[in-house]
């Protein structure tokens, strides 16, 4: 039978930064973005063009997606003026996006409270902003807001504002529940509705979760007739989050009557790589991730109690509604030392590393991951280092110098001007092939003065390193006290657009820093074929 095709659009990097504590740059929407077309989103909304500096510098550079359109957010126009010369619309239609996905009022309420115009004049401002969008060959998407609550207040104005959004060249209108408040069933029948009265349109959801419920309104709309899905990993956004796409995706292809009905853009086997995305979101935000999130949470598959462990051995599907692995987690028996190997294995293949899952080294392996994990570290995040501590498992890692010793200064003293300035100096002794080396580098901090003197001479090995460059770095406090744990997670990048993620961990933020510097270097000149 012929599935029906459904369109995951994610909004992370506009919604999601709308969470409370979640400040992106535009390092972390590249990476998030990256690794959200890996997985086979349909749709990634990279933020509003224009209306701040991230966002603005994010769309002057795309990321080289391969398979999502990427989609610039914007409102319609304003009263009074013209689509070209709306100062907050002109920067959406001018930024290198392949969609543009326009909000709009569909509440009458909201036009006569919050915009103070007459009614008529929204859905004119709503049909001119679509008709710009086409005449600039762009993809038009229109989130009609608070559309439950207009339709239930009025619901032939809320029509017709969609109906002019759709005769003005709308690809998808998006029906938003924009308060989280609307009842799953309550969705399924406005949907069905609106289907029924606008046939020829594409209708989407987008889903807040104030009643824990955006997953379920989101299935209900499908039912309904809703083709594209909206949502954002982890379920970030304002207030209590928007659908969660770790919980939809798997629900939609693995779960009944969705998966023999509908298909999306997700193979199965990116379906897998599910819980290392969303643990990636959960690092480059410096926090921890929910155990006991659906699907991809690290307690999502842990059979503690003695009963289940033992039903578990005999027939996983006795406790678990799918296969771990299937979503990329892993299932865990505690006192268990089969757990996680599928993982390994997963991340290996991913890493270009071929190993038979019977090799004792594979077993090795899980013993050092799961013995670091326990220090602090964590490679879902830092993918160089995991590829790292798999190779010199192997032995392929040369030992291409050794730290003898480095030391680091911070002096704050006054410049020419008068000024308290604060310096940092440091210092690293190296053998490099048997020659002794001392680096010495300033710079903008210990950290930064420390990666000078690194890689201010490594003997042959410096041609390697001359395009190397830090892009990002974030430190996270594991445990508290007087002996915190540091967490280090560096990213570095070189000229050609190639970048990778390092981690260090130590009771030292420094120590813990030079670790994951040191990992980015070898990263490097393994990758690029230096001998040793």
């Amino acid at each position: 039978m012929t599935r029906e095709r459904l369109y995951i659009f994610d909004t992370t990097l506009r919604d999601g930064a709308q969470t409370q504590g979640v400040d992106f740059s535009v390092e972390d929407k590249r990476q998030i973005a990256l690794a959200l077309d890996g997985l086979g989103i349909d749709y990634i909304e990279g933020g509003w063009p224009g209306a701040n500096a991230t966002d603005t510098a994010f769309f002057a550079e795309p990321p080289p997606f391969k398979h999502a359109r990427f989609t610039a957010f914007g409102m319609t126009a304003r009263s009074g003026r013209s689509a070209a010369n709306d100062p907050a619309l002109a920067p959406v239609l001018e930024a290198s996006a392949a969609a543009v996905c326009l909000v709009g009022k569909t509440w009458d309420f909201q036009v006569d409270v919050a915009l103070e115009i007459p009614r008529a004049e929204n859905v004119d401002n709503i049909a001119r902003s679509i008709e710009a969008v086409v005449a600039r060959k762009r993809e038009p998407l229109f989130d009609a807001e608070h559309f439950f609550d207009g339709y239930k207040a009025n619901p032939d104005y809320a029509l017709e504002c969609i109906r002019a959004a759709h005769a003005a060249g709308a690809r998808w209108i998006v029906l938003c529940d924009t308060n989280g408040g609307t009842m799953p069933e309550t969705a399924y029948a406005v949907v069905s509705e609106i289907k029924a009265k606008l046939p020829g349109a594409n209708l989407g959801i987008h889903a807040h979760n104030d009643t824990e419920q955006a997953v379920a309104v989101s299935l209900a709309a499908v039912r309904g007739g809703a083709r594209q899905i909206q949502g954002t990993l982890n379920g970030l956004g304002e207030r209590c989050g928007n659908a969660n796409l770790c919980s939809l995706l798997p629900n939609l292809m693995l779960k009944e009557p969705y998966a023999s009905q509908f298909e999306t853009g997700v193979s199965s086997e990116n379906l897998a790589r599910l819980t290392s995305v969303s643990r990636l979101l959960d690092e480059i935000l410096n926090r921890a991730s929910d155990r006991y999130a659906p699907y991809v949470g690290p307690s999502a598959f842990v059979h503690k109690g003695g009963l289940h462990s033992s039903a578990v051995l005999k027939n996983p599907a006795t406790y678990e509604h799918v296969k771990p692995e299937s979503v990329g987690n892993e299932r865990i028996i505690p006192v268990s030392d089969q757990a996680g190997r599928s993982n390994v294995m997963a991340r290996l293949a991913e890493a270009g590393i071929t190993l038979d899952p019977k090799d004792a080294r594979v077993a090795r392996l899980l013993e050092d991951i799961k013995r670091l994990a326990a220090r602090g570290y964590a490679y879902d995040g830092a993918e160089a280092s995991f590829e790292l501590l798999a190779r010199r498992a192997l032995g392929q890692v040369p030992d291409y110098f050794v730290v003898e010793s480095f030391r680091v200064t911070v002096d704050r003293r006054k410049n020419e001007k008068g000024d308290f300035a604060t310096v940092s100096e440091g210092t690293v002794k190296l053998n490099v092939a048997g020659q002794e080396l001392v680096n010495v580098g300033t710079g903008n901090g210990p950290v930064n003065a420390l990666d000078a003197a690194l890689r201010k001479d490594l003997g042959k090995y410096s041609p390697f390193l001359a395009d190397l460059r830090l892009v990002d770095y974030k430190v996270r406090i594991l445990t508290s006290g007087t002996e915190a744990v540091t967490r280090v997670m560096v990213e570095s990048a070189d000229g050609k657009g190639n970048r990778w993620s390092t981690v260090g961990v130590s009771e030292n933020i420094v120590d813990a820093s030079f670790e994951a510097l040191t990992d980015s270097i070898i990263y490097k000149l393994h990758r690029d074929g230096a001998k040793a």
